[in-house]
Parts: C-alpha cells; structure tokens; sequence
C-alpha cells in the first residue's frame, strides 16, 4: 500500500505545484503511515523530489509522452496505481489534471475530489476540505471509495521541504501507436515571462486602461514585482492581449498570493476566478465598483496616475534592499 503523487514538468523541469502536489502527499502520507511515491515523466532531475518527502520516484522516460495526453497519461499511471496497491493518489489543479482527474477516476472505480485547500480532516473515512460554488464556500467531502483521488488546489497547502533519502525507479511505458487517438502536432508557448498558472503575483487589467497601447503600465509594474500579466475578459475579446491572458471562471483560474487588478471593474464571472487568490488589490477611479467589495486593499484613484507612482516607489524600495 502507498499514496501516489502525480508531479507535472514543463520542459523537463518540475512546475511548482508539483511540489506543492508533493508537500501536501507526504503529509498524508505521514498521517496514515504509508510510503510516498512520486510519479514522473520525462524530468530532468528527479532528486529536486526528494526535497518534499518524497521517498521513491517512477520516472517514465517516453519521447511519446513528451506532451501530454490525459488519455494516455491516465492509462500510464493507472497502471502503476494497480501495481503499487496504492489507494490514494494526489493530483495538482492544473487544466491537465483536471483533464486526466475524471479519466482516472473511471479507470480506477475512484471517488475524485478536486480543488481540495487543506489536510484531510480525517483520515480514516477520508474526508476533505474543498473550494465550491465557484470559489464562494467550502465543502466538507467524504471520500467512500476504495481509491481516493485528491486535486490540490494551487497555493493552498504551500511547499513544505521535508528532506529524505530516495530512490528512482527508471520505467519504460508499454503504450503503443494505438493508445493514441489524437496527437499533437505542435505547441506554442510563450517565453521568457512568468506564467499564469505558476505566479505567486498577477498584475492584470481591464477595459480601465483604455487601449493595448498603455498595456506597458501593467508590464512595468509586473516587471518590478516578479508578476505574471493578465487581464479580464473584455481586454481580450478586443484583441487587446492574448486568450491566453484572460483570467475568471471562463479564463483561466488564478491561486495566487497577491492579484493586483487595475481597471476592472469586478465582474462576478472575474470575481470567481480569482477568489481563490489570498490577497487582492483593487485599483479603479468608481468607489462603487463591485470588485472593492472582494478586495483586501483598495485605492480610488486614476491607474494612469497611481500605477506609475507604485511601479517607481516599488523600485526605490528595491534599489535600497538590494
């Protein structure tokens, strides 16, 4: 018996919340004392695992695999689930797990639970703490099947080092052309800059702004904080920014430690894609713009003349703690 870990790389290298991923299964692991298993495709440095409790690692090494495809990266980690006795496996809360989360979860007869944001309140039955209502409340879920399956939502639990002494398990995968019903062909990604899904900070805005051509006062103040950029759904239905940009309940979910939003005005379809994030600083010249309502901080004011102001005070802070 073990609980499995599932740790998603990007270009070979470990993503954050794999980590966290990790962080949270070893504490499990702990509690109902059973060995922790990590599982892994194609990574570079698999070591980096044992930082968080990790104590074995089943690294697939496939060409196949190098993108992924929850069909078949359910069927891989099916199977070492079947083979490991294991009955519990951590999932992270990524567009790609989630994906492969209700595959696996028919594969294995297993109840899922995703967007979980605490240790399991029990754990003996097993029963955890999940976001609901799109971000709005929490549910206490009660896991009865015999394989458990947990998505941990981003920046919830954190990255808790417990370091150990491990081991790697090199495996190959027994897939075949058949497994594939679909392929991809190619992947554009976008470089140098932080992404969404990984940012402890997203600066993002909104219709405030008034044109693509001042998009270079979020950028700046991105730049300054080590932030990711986004923006609401207006922003890029225009073509302002890129689809890939857009955050909220039809965009991307954003978990981060702080959210800056300047000239949004808080839509509740916005609103529900970024309540998850743990502190979130509003800037819009309405007072009565819904989205002060969420807000941790809030300032009344033209982004034109506040957002320049920020960026240059953040910069003199940093010069003089260098």
């Amino acid at each position: 018996m073990s609980v499995l870990v599932y740790t998603e790389t990007l270009n070979g290298k470990f993503k954050k919340n794999a980590f966290e991923a990790a962080s949270y299964a070893c504490d499990l692991a702990q509690k109902i004392g059973q060995p922790l298993v990590a599982i892994a495709f194609n990574a570079e440095d698999c070591n980096a695992l044992f930082n968080y409790g990790v104590g074995n690692v089943i690294h697939i090494k496939d060409e196949n695999l190098s993108t992924f495809n929850a069909k078949v990266f359910a069927q891989v980690i099916a199977d070492i689930a079947l083979k490991q006795a294991a009955h519990t496996l951590v999932l992270s809360a990524t567009t790609d797990a989630k994906y492969m989360g209700g595959i696996l979860a028919a594969k294995l007869k297993a109840g899922f639970v995703p967007n979980v944001v605490a240790p399991p309140l029990s754990t003996e039955p097993l029963v955890v703490k999940r976001m609901t209502f799109s971000n709005k409340g929490f549910a206490h879920t009660r896991i009865n099947t015999d394989f458990r399956i947990i998505g941990v939502s981003n920046n919830s639990f954190g990255l808790v080092e417990n370091n150990v002494d491990g081991a790697i398990e090199e495996v190959s995968s027994d897939i075949s052309e058949s497994d594939f019903n679909t392929k991809s062909v190619n992947v554009e990604r976008v470089t140098g800059k932080v992404t969404i899904a990984d940012a402890d900070i997203v600066v993002s805005g909104g219709r405030g702004l008034k044109g693509p051509e001042n998009w270079d006062m979020v950028e700046d103040l991105a730049n300054v904080l080590g932030a990711a950029t986004a923006c609401s759904k207006p922003v890029s239905d225009m073509g302002w920014r890129p689809h890939s940009e857009h955050v909220g309940q039809t965009g991307k979910p954003v978990a981060c430690n702080l959210y800056v939003a300047i000239g949004i005005s808080g839509a509740i379809q916005h609103l529900a894609g970024i309540n998850a994030s743990k502190v979130k600083v509003v800037i819009n010249t309405d007072p009565e713009a819904p989205f002060f309502k969420a807000a941790d901080y809030g300032i009344v004011g033209d982004a034109f003349d506040v957002v320049p102001k920020l960026t240059e005070k953040l910069k003199e802070f940093k010069a003089q703690n260098a």
